[in-house]
């Protein structure tokens, strides 16, 4: 499909190329970039993992103040009077969110300022500025889905792993599934809008840089 557009009185042909060719040419990038988008994964992974490792330990705890032993639940009451533990934790969790979102938007910042040449020649060949921002929200997106399914898997495994430590088999006999499934979805969810909004910027960046610009820049 091509749409026209007249500008000065200069008829361009613009190209609206697929979604599929966006997903083809943002995969080929990460390979090519991939250790920088390895570094940026891991900042996605902890981050999703520490979330993650929270909101298991809160799942875990209430299924044992509602199931577990008395000697567990006295420990875990005993545990629950720290409310400013807690407040702590909240503000840990967001901080390293946040670190996160901005590690995102820097990385992806770098790879516009790397890949000058490439969008200057994709945009005159034609490619539409919808084209330029699907394809580094699309790499931003995959980088987030493999950083947060990682960090989901590690933040239940270790805070389960650490929660039978201190309290034996219980936490296992009384494993909250549909709590942990929930929270990892939720966790899931956090890490793909954290990726696509630190990725926004950069890609507007991109969109929006003039053809001839991009091409005489050296890099």
């Amino acid at each position: 499909m091509t749409t026209y557009s007249a500008t000065a009185g200069v008829t361009e042909k613009q190209i609206s190329l697929p979604l599929s060719k966006a997903i083809e040419i943002s995969y080929r990038s990460l390979k090519i970039r991939f250790w920088r988008s390895l570094i940026t994964i891991g900042g996605i992974f902890f981050g999703i993992a520490f979330l993650m490792s929270v909101l298991t330990s809160s799942a875990i705890d209430k299924a044992l103040l509602e199931g577990g032993s008395s000697q567990v639940r006295a420990l875990l009451e005993q545990k629950g009077t720290d409310a400013d533990a807690g407040a702590q934790q909240i503000w840990l969790v967001t901080l390293s969110l946040l670190v996160c979102a901005v590690g995102i938007t820097n990385a992806m910042l770098m790879s516009v300022t790397e890949r000058y040449r490439e969008i200057g020649t994709m945009k005159c060949l034609g490619a539409l500025d919808k084209f330029i921002i699907q394809l580094f929200l699309l790499e931003s997106a995959f980088q987030g889905l493999v950083g947060s399914v990682g960090g989901v898997i590690l933040g239940c495994l270790f805070m389960t792993v650490s929660m039978m430590s201190s309290y034996g088999m219980e936490p296992l006999s009384l494993f909250p599934i549909v709590s942990v499934l929930k929270f990892g979805l939720y966790s899931l969810g956090a890490g793909l809008l954290l990726s696509i909004l630190g990725a926004l910027y950069p890609a507007y960046r991109a969109a929006q840089m003039p053809p001839a610009d991009a091409m005489r820049t050296e890099v």
